[in-house]
């Protein structure tokens, strides 16, 4: 891995922890709260593994590849589930859930 591959992946887990904020909060805005818990709670997770993951590379983790392969997961789950709903926040997350998985997935190969 060179070290333009590990700062694009670091920049692809924090704009992907950005927009799992952003819909974070705007999910709990929505008329029908309800309907968005799973999407809630897989923002947070998402947002959380994201910021772990990026911390894990710039500071060289001897876990990295392990740390990126699960972000890789739990950003997939997380796009996946937003993808479901209409929301404008919600698409703007899958869109960078899914670019964050790619770029972990390299990272763990």
């Amino acid at each position: 891995m060179t070290q333009q591959q590990v700062k694009q992946c670091i920049e692809e887990c924090l704009k992907c922890m950005q927009a799992c904020n952003h819909c974070y909060d705007a999910c709990l805005n929505e008329e029908h709260i309800g309907m968005m818990k799973e999407c809630i709670r897989l923002d947070r997770e998402c947002a959380d593994i994201c910021a772990y993951a990026a911390q894990a590379m710039s500071r060289n983790s001897p876990f990295a590849k392990e740390i990126c392969r699960l972000c890789a997961d739990i950003c997939e789950a997380c796009g996946n589930e937003c993808k479901k709903h209409q929301h404008e926040h919600c698409q703007r997350c899958a869109e960078a859930c899914f670019q964050c998985a790619e770029a972990c997935q390299a990272m763990a190969a």
